[in-house]
């Protein structure tokens, strides 16, 4: 899915190429299938072939992602996940990236994104 929303429109073989290792084309055309059976992808026919298109902006795939990272493996906590990329000392990211995240955090707090 990934490949589909850099290239914006991508066809099985265009997937293929921008993959690596070498799978199959049955592989990737069942894959991007299965996407577009649950709502991910749509495709039109191009000369005689599907070519795939993101049927959801990246930024609400991303959201989807994250929401269903959080509940799968964090209990549903925020405080879990970043937890998990700050690391307990903090060493899990370079300074100026702790910066950038305080500054969304400070964001939120001014915007009344608190629960």
């Amino acid at each position: 899915m990934d490949v589909v929303h850099r290239l914006g429109r991508a066809s099985v073989s265009d997937v293929m190429t921008a993959l690596s290792g070498n799978p199959s084309y049955s592989t990737v055309r069942a894959q991007l299938r299965v996407l577009e059976e649950k709502g991910h992808l749509r495709h039109e026919e191009e000369q005689l072939r599907y070519v795939y298109l993101p049927a959801e902006s990246p930024h609400k795939v991303r959201r989807s992602a994250v929401k269903h990272l959080l509940e799968t493996f964090f209990e549903g906590s925020p405080e879990k996940v970043v937890e998990a990329l700050v690391g307990r000392d903090g060493d899990g990211l370079s300074a100026e990236e702790l910066d950038r995240i305080a500054q969304l955090i400070d964001r939120a707090r001014r915007e009344g994104r608190r629960r």
